[in-house]
């Protein structure tokens, strides 16, 4: 994204410590390098360089290295160990050893596979690829809620039909294949950010832009197959969309879109609800504990350790939460009545 078209982040890195202090928050905490940097992958010892904006950019490949190291080391599975590169492959049905040089840090992987490893590690769409400013951007952002804006405005943000808009607003998505929703974004990018007269930017000029050829973008524009990784970061990084874009799933672009209108609303104050209520509204618990209601100890285990590798995920399993499973007391009163 072109320098001049970027939020400040220093006055950005205010408005949320100003926002924190109003909601009885510590802004210290929410604004912890380790913090952020767990939401964003750039090292701790950076953030304040990339704030300040001092941090020399660090090249594609070894950006992508550092941030998966990064993803292994601070979301370990349930045991507290790293998660083998064969079962992070496994989750998008590909061999461990495809992600050997990502893991050495002497090759980019496939897009299909970045996403993939994205996916597993339920982090945003952008994070292996997006650079410092742009990551750190999205960290800030996530510190908000999702607001509201016209379905055309979000369209152009998302690069998303409208129709799908109201589809993901409902809480049911249209689930694309990776390779025609790439397609559909690079089509949407081209349509909606035309040149100076009117007119789509060549494949020849979006490629120069990133030292390729137009015809390395031919079998894209005609939904026949995907761009590499390098291709995917420069079509991003010249139309100066967020380092998803392309990646992301149609509920994720959606929320992304809306924490980033609702960062732009200074006048905005944050709602002053009960936190446990809104989290409680927002997930749908009710229904949840309904349905976990009818289990058997069984599945409530299953259902414990599930949510244990999901926590172990987004690095958010305390070592006195791990291996502890959760049974209801009248099923553990049921248990002993039967014995």
């Amino acid at each position: 994204m072109p320098a001049a078209d970027r939020p400040d982040l220093a006055s950005t890195w205010a408005r949320v410590a100003a926002l924190a202090e109003r909601s009885g928050r510590d802004p210290a905490e929410v604004l912890c390098p380790e913090r952020l940097s767990l939401l964003c992958g750039v090292e701790p010892a950076r953030i304040p360089q990339v704030v300040a904006g001092t941090a020399p950019e660090v090249p594609l490949c070894l950006r992508v290295h550092r941030r998966f190291l990064r993803l292994r080391a601070t979301r370990r599975d349930k045991h507290g160990r790293e998660w083998s590169l064969a079962a992070i492959a496994e989750d998008f049905q590909a061999p461990g050893a495809s992600l050997g040089p990502l893991n050495a840090g002497s090759g980019l992987p496939r897009l299909g596979h970045a996403a993939g490893v994205q996916r597993f590690f339920g982090v945003y769409a952008g994070f292996l690829l997006a650079d410092s400013q742009c990551a750190v951007e999205h960290a800030l952002a996530t510190t908000g809620a999702g607001s509201s804006a016209d379905l055309g405005h979000l369209s152009y943000l998302t690069g998303m039909d409208p129709q799908d808009i109201r589809l993901t607003l409902d809480g049911a998505p249209p689930r694309l294949p990776l390779k025609e929703q790439v397609r559909r974004r690079f089509e949407h990018l081209r349509r909606t950010r035309p040149r100076a007269d009117g007119q789509a930017h060549s494949l020849a000029a979006i490629a120069h832009s990133f030292y390729a050829s137009g015809q390395s973008l031919t079998r894209l524009a005609r939904g026949e197959g995907l761009p590499n990784l390098a291709a995917a970061a420069g079509i991003q990084r010249f139309y100066g969309v967020d380092g998803g874009f392309l990646l992301a799933d149609d509920t994720e672009a959606l929320a992304t879109a809306l924490a980033g209108i609702e960062h732009e609303l200074e006048s905005a104050e944050r709602c002053t609800e009960n936190p446990m209520l809104a989290v409680l509204r927002a997930h749908d618990v009710r229904s949840i504990v309904t349905r976990a209601g009818r289990l058997s100890p069984a599945g409530w285990k299953s259902l414990a350790d599930h949510l244990d590798d999901l926590l172990a995920r987004e690095g958010q399993l305390t070592r006195e939460s791990a291996g502890r499973t959760a049974v209801p007391d009248d099923r553990k009163a049921a248990e002993g009545g039967a014995s």
